[in-house]
């Protein structure tokens, strides 16, 4: 599938990205070839697989598998703050992104 250049643009715009007429062009040919390959997935005949959560053919049984919550040490604040370009207290400060 072939997407056209309006079809990039549109998607560039609600990804909120500038793209140069190179870029939209690339990104345009890797996009299609992205859609290419999920269009070939279609294709698959996975009318033998088995698709119960239990792993077992024509079984009902349905389990929850997740695991259990176990409580760990975590890191302390100093240290999960080491890296962070500016804190106050215990919280790290970024640049606000909406306007006020």
């Amino acid at each position: 599938m072939s997407l056209s250049r309006a079809d990039v643009l549109k998607i560039a715009n609600l990804a909120r990205l500038a793209l140069t007429d190179s870029e939209l062009e690339h990104y345009g040919a890797q996009l299609s070839a992205v859609l290419d390959y999920a269009a070939r997935l279609n294709e698959l005949d996975l009318s033998g697989l088995d698709t119960k959560q239990d792993g077992q053919l024509g079984g009902d049984t349905r389990y929850n598998v997740m695991r259990d919550d176990v409580i760990t040490p975590s890191l302390a604040p100093e240290d999960s703050m080491f890296n962070a370009a500016a804190t106050a207290g215990h919280q790290f400060l970024i640049q606000s992104v909406l306007d006020e």
